[in-house]
């Protein structure tokens, strides 16, 4: 990766990775050059060369006027018979010259998206966001409305950048009699799709506080089948000692 560039509101970076996307089924673009650019703090969003854009892009007209990137031109993307209207768009006049040559295709348009020979979901992974899950025997025991719903010195701490530490716990040291699986999940990019839980306590009930990745992807292997609590819902103590609530987007 090159040094990070900063052009007004919008962050650049040359990728090294190969980077493939698929529409039915057909290959929408195929290239070792992507460009990285942030145009939200979490994560970035891939810009493809023009060159290496295998499908064919028919003008729609105007795009949505970004403050840092210009007006942008929408495209539909055709290839074998598929096609995703407005799923392309060029910044041909942008301010920041390195996007005028650039397609940004929308993520959930696409069909597949490919890191070399690695299927990624949801969106690009963040070169900078690091998952780390450590083996830990601090005691931790979690609060729901004043209730103990879980209690556990053999917990798996998950770091990742950017958010509050995550406590995963056995489920065996879980009162999964107060919890009520629910039909909701989500997906990362790092750990994979969650299932989650609503928690009893106090004939109340607290809607989706638990979760659990049943088959997490490799890199958050090891809190596989654990529980954990969103620590800024519950209380959460650790030897003893009741954490702050952290501040989150969740």
């Amino acid at each position: 990766m090159s040094a990070a560039k900063e052009r007004t509101r919008v962050r650049i970076e040359q990728g090294g990775k190969r980077i493939r996307a698929y529409l039915g089924g057909n290959l929408v673009a195929d290239t070792t050059a992507p460009v990285l650019v942030w145009e939200i703090p979490y994560y970035p969003a891939y810009y493809i060369p023009a060159a290496d854009v295998r499908a064919e892009l028919v003008e729609d007209g105007p795009g949505k006027h970004s403050p840092s990137r210009g007006d942008a031109t929408a495209y539909t993307v055709k290839v074998d018979g598929a096609e995703a209207p407005g799923a392309a768009l060029r910044y041909l006049d942008s301010p920041v010259e390195e996007l005028r040559g650039l397609v940004r295709l929308e993520w959930d348009a696409m069909d597949a998206w490919f890191e070399e020979d690695e299927e990624v979901f949801v969106h690009p992974r963040n070169p900078y966001t690091r998952v780390d899950v450590l083996a830990s025997s601090r005691r931790v025991r979690v609060e729901v409305d004043g209730v103990t719903v879980a209690e556990s010195s053999s917990p798996r701490l998950l770091f990742e950048t950017g958010l509050p530490v995550r406590y995963y716990l056995p489920k065996t040291h879980v009162r999964m009699d107060l919890l009520e699986h629910t039909d909701t999940a989500t997906h990362c990019p790092y750990k994979g799709t969650a299932e989650y839980w609503s928690v009893r306590a106090n004939g109340k009930v607290h809607e989706d506080l638990a979760w659990s990745y049943p088959t997490p992807l490799e890199e958050s292997r090891k809190v596989a089948g654990l529980v954990c609590f969103y620590s800024e819902k519950v209380d959460i103590f650790v030897d003893g000692v009741l954490q702050e609530r952290p501040k989150s987007r969740f």
